[in-house]
């Protein structure tokens, strides 16, 4: 098992027995902290870009993020070198979920405030 903490990795501690559910909710949580760590440090990037070079909203952006990370992979593979390639592309694939989601509730908030008629949203 692999941790990783900014481009480092460290061994954990976790029983190679463990149970097959102690193991997703590990890793699961190894990513959670790890997009909360990076939320902290860059901000809301992923999900609010700034756009002040790229111009993608920000399922586009991070979808290109992801085209880069499977680049990687299928260029050098996956191994000791490009292990954090795997956690920020599940990463990725998160923050992609959050951001359709975010972007599906605006359209939905939009429409409701365009059609909504004395108070009956349609």
């Amino acid at each position: 098992m692999v941790l990783l903490e900014f481009g480092v990795l460290t061994m954990s501690n976790w029983h190679p027995d463990a149970d097959m559910a102690d193991k997703i909710k590990y890793e699961c949580r190894m990513i959670s902290d790890l997009l909360c760590k990076k939320n902290e440090s860059y901000g809301d990037s992923a999900c609010s870009p700034i756009q002040i070079f790229s111009k993608l909203d920000a399922d586009e952006a991070i979808c290109a993020r992801i085209d880069d990370k499977l680049s990687r992979i299928n260029n050098r593979g996956l191994n000791a070198d490009t292990e954090d390639t795997l956690f920020d592309l599940i990463g990725y694939l998160v923050l992609l979920q959050i951001a359709r989601k975010d972007a599906i509730k605006a359209s939905l908030q939009t429409k409701s405030k365009d059609i909504d008629m004395y108070g009956v949203g349609c």
